[in-house]
């Protein structure tokens, strides 16, 4: 049972959600279930004009139907759409669709959840106080730590530091901070991927990846120990490259994954080359979340242009990480095939 959250109301989580599910193949692997407003659904499918597509209304996901798209409501009847604006009550009803799939989740009653695009300045209050969803599940499952992993067929990209100002990064570029990563992503490339003994390229934070200390020194005093520390465990971690070379002259192609310094340090990499199609992966939550790429894109809200690809994406790998879970643990209880792994 695969769960979905409607994100922003007014965004185009609901065009990439059904053209999503339009696609029949998504049925022979899961069952989804939206959490969300058939009503505004019904709004967006008109303004869309997809008379293809329904979706099977249910109360609880005990009613969900096999090979059907299903959708429990989750806000008021009263609920508006304004297409394309920010509004206080997109936000109230991102939360609410997302508080109800994630009670499901703990209570097991659905194996995985994709999360639509929210706004995070709407989403924002007493009851939302994180800058995403990746430090909302953090907090939610009492992780000891996560990774944002950015995947998609050429690469699979995690960052030190995620949705921080861009003033404080080399704050948080710690020896520890970033061993703790490498031993995220090391895991994550073992129980979720299937790779044994990943290799994992680590960039520098400063141009050249510091010059030998001539433009930083984070390099030698936090990066370079960390990857010590990580071969030391038996992690093949590699580096500190510099980035721009790194992905100029395709060398990530011979990693198994990339450990970014700050967010757009890998991100915009990540995007430029692969414009459509990447999905955002918490690694290191003993649930599995994935999400589209892309934000919530209010400029094409309503016309038709949203292209499924990432959400697609982000249910395949959902389903995909779930079972890889699944064969790992039955390989891990056999004696006679014993599994080795950094703690």
């Amino acid at each position: 049972m695969l769960g979905i959250t409607q994100g922003d109301i007014n965004g185009i989580s609901y065009e990439v959600i059904m053209k999503s599910l339009a696609d029949s193949r998504i049925f022979d692997l899961c069952t989804p279930v939206v959490y969300g407003s058939p009503k505004v659904a019904a709004y967006h499918r008109k303004a869309l004009d997809l008379e293809n597509f329904t979706f099977n209304s249910i109360r609880t996901v005990d009613e969900a139907l096999v090979r059907r798209a299903n959708i429990i409501n989750c806000i008021d009847d009263a609920a508006r759409v304004e297409l394309g604006k920010s509004t206080p009550y997109a936000g109230e009803a991102s939360l609410q669709a997302l508080e109800a799939a994630v009670k499901d989740l703990e209570e097991n009653k659905i194996d995985v959840i994709v999360t639509g695009p929210i706004n995070k300045p709407n989403i924002k209050s007493d009851k939302f106080n994180f800058n995403g969803h990746t430090e909302f599940f953090e907090t939610r499952f009492k992780s000891d730590g996560v990774l944002m992993l950015m995947v998609n067929d050429l690469m699979r990209l995690g960052v030190v530091t995620s949705h921080i100002p861009i003033a404080k990064v080399n704050e948080y570029i710690m020896r520890d901070t970033i061993l703790n990563k490498l031993r995220i992503l090391n895991k994550s490339l073992l129980t979720d991927f299937a790779i044994r003994r990943g290799r994992i390229a680590v960039l520098g934070l400063n141009p050249h990846a510091g010059d030998e200390g001539l433009i930083g020194d984070e390099e030698i005093k936090e990066i370079i120990p960390a990857i010590q520390a990580a071969r030391d465990e038996g992690i093949l971690a590699f580096g500190p490259f510099p980035a721009d070379g790194f992905f100029g002259a395709g060398t990530f192609k011979q990693y198994d994954a990339v450990l970014a310094m700050y967010h757009d340090q890998g991100l915009i990499p990540f995007k430029a080359l692969t414009t459509e199609g990447g999905v955002n992966f918490t690694a290191g939550l003993p649930i599995v979340r994935t999400s589209p790429s892309h934000g919530t894109a209010y400029d094409i809200t309503g016309k038709n242009m949203a292209s499924p690809d990432s959400f697609r994406n982000a249910i395949y790998l959902a389903c995909d990480i779930y079972r890889n879970r699944l064969r790992y643990k039955e390989i891990s209880a056999n004696p006679l095939n014993p599994v080795e792994i950094s703690d």
